[in-house]
């Protein structure tokens, strides 16, 4: 259940930031469940490969500053979706770096509120 509630947060969070941003172009609604699977599925199995690869690459620099390396991360792995999918338009990469942003601080929210409310 809590997979099922993480994806349909993040599909809100996919589909708001879409309407927030004029770079980001989601084909429909239903568009932002398929974006935020591809999302979720590539994030599980590269995020931790790329986290890794930055914090050598960078000599232990990106663990210090995973914040922003999860951020570049995020950004990455959504220009990938977006070249795997034709329900999703970034128009570059620093539109990608800002729909990160936005995606994790609506998924925040909205797993704060959620559990606000049980």
């Amino acid at each position: 259940m809590g997979i099922l509630l993480s994806w349909i947060i993040l599909s809100l969070a996919v589909w708001l930031t879409a309407v927030l941003l004029p770079g980001v172009h989601l084909k429909d609604f239903w568009s932002a469940f398929v974006v935020s699977a591809l999302f979720g599925i590539l994030n599980f199995f590269l995020g931790w490969i790329f986290f890794t690869l930055f914090t050598i690459l960078t000599l232990g620099v990106a663990f210090i500053l995973a914040f922003i390396t999860r951020w570049v991360i995020n950004a990455i792995i959504l220009k990938i979706v977006a070249a795997l999918t034709d329900r999703l338009e970034i128009d570059g990469f620093g539109w990608a770096l800002l729909a990160a942003l936005v995606m994790s601080g609506l998924g925040t929210l909205g797993q704060w509120l959620l559990v606000g409310a049980v």
